[in-house]
C-alpha cells in the first residue's frame, strides 16, 4: 500500500468515527505499526487536515471538517456501486477487495443526501462464483498480462485432453458466464483463447516477451481466434 492510499484509509477511519481512535487500533486496521501511524498523521497535520490528539486517548478529527463532495448524478452512483458489486461477485478476492474499498473511499467522500442513496440503491450481485477455480489462478494472470511474462501452463480442452503450453498472456475477458485468458500459445504459433477454468496449473518462466502491431491484444480482438 503506498504511503497515498495509506493517508486515504487513515482520513477514512477518522471521519467515520465520532469518538478518538487509539494509534493502536489504527495500526491493526490499517495493518501497519504504530509507528507509522503517528507518521502519517503527522503527514495530514502537515497538509492542513484538523487532526486532534490527545495522550492515552487516541486521535480524531474536528467535528466540523468536512471533504470537497464529489460531483455525481443519481445515476453515475448506481452504476459505480452496481459494478463494484459485480466485481467483488465475479472477479477474484483482490479485485473484489478493492472495487469495495473503492467504493468505500467514494462513500467517505459523498455528502449525506448522496450516501443515502448510494446505501438505499435497490440493485444486487449476489456474490456467486459458478467457476472458484477462476479465483485461484486470477491473480497470477493478470500479474503475467502485467508484467510481459511467459507462463508455463497445464490446460484441460473440453473434450478431456490435457496438454502443456507456454503462453504469452495478452488480456482477459469476462463473457458473463466465463472467464477467458487472451493469449499467444508458443506452441501453436498463433493467438488462442483458454477458459480460465479449464486451467489446471500455471507456473511463472523465467521468459518475457514483447508486443507488436502483429502481436498484441488489440491485433488480438481484431482477429477471430480458434478456442481449445
Amino acid at each position: 500500500m503506498s504511503k497515498t492510499e495509506r493517508l486515504f484509509q487513515l482520513l477514512n477511519l477518522l471521519r467515520n468515527r465520532r469518538r478518538a481512535i487509539t494509534a493502536s487500533a489504527l495500526a491493526e486496521a490499517m495493518e501497519v505499526s504504530e509507528r507509522t501511524v503517528y507518521r502519517d498523521i503527522q503527514s495530514l497535520m502537515a497538509m492542513g487536515v484538523p487532526v486532534e490528539g490527545e495522550a492515552g486517548i487516541g486521535y480524531r478529527l474536528q467535528p466540523d471538517f468536512q471533504l470537497p463532495p464529489l460531483m455525481f448524478t443519481n445515476e453515475e452512483l448506481v452504476a459505480l456501486a452496481l459494478g463494484a458489486k459485480m466485481v467483488r461477485s465475479w472477479g477474484d478476492q483482490s479485485l473484489g477487495s478493492s472495487a469495495m474499498a473503492a467504493l468505500e473511499k467514494i462513500q467517505a467522500a459523498l455528502p449525506t443526501r448522496l450516501n443515502q442513496h448510494l446505501e438505499e440503491i435497490p440493485l444486487l450481485a449476489p456474490p456467486i462464483n459458478p467457476h472458484p477455480q477462476f479465483s485461484v489462478h486470477s491473480e497470477k494472470l493478470r500479474e503475467a498480462i502485467r508484467e510481459r511474462r511467459v507462463l508455463n501452463m497445464e490446460y484441460v480442452k473440453e473434450s478431456g485432453e490435457e496438454s502443456q503450453r507456454l503462453v504469452q498472456p495478452l488480456g482477459m475477458v469476462f463473457w458473463g458466464k466465463v472467464w477467458t485468458l487472451l493469449s499467444w500459445c508458443e506452441l501453436r504459433d498463433a493467438y488462442r483463447n483458454f477458459r480460465v477454468d479449464r486451467i489446471i496449473s500455471l507456473s511463472n518462466t523465467q521468459q518475457f516477451f514483447d508486443i507488436g502491431p502483429e502481436k498484441s491484444l488489440q491485433h488480438y480482438l481484431n482477429t477471430w481466434c480458434e478456442v481449445d
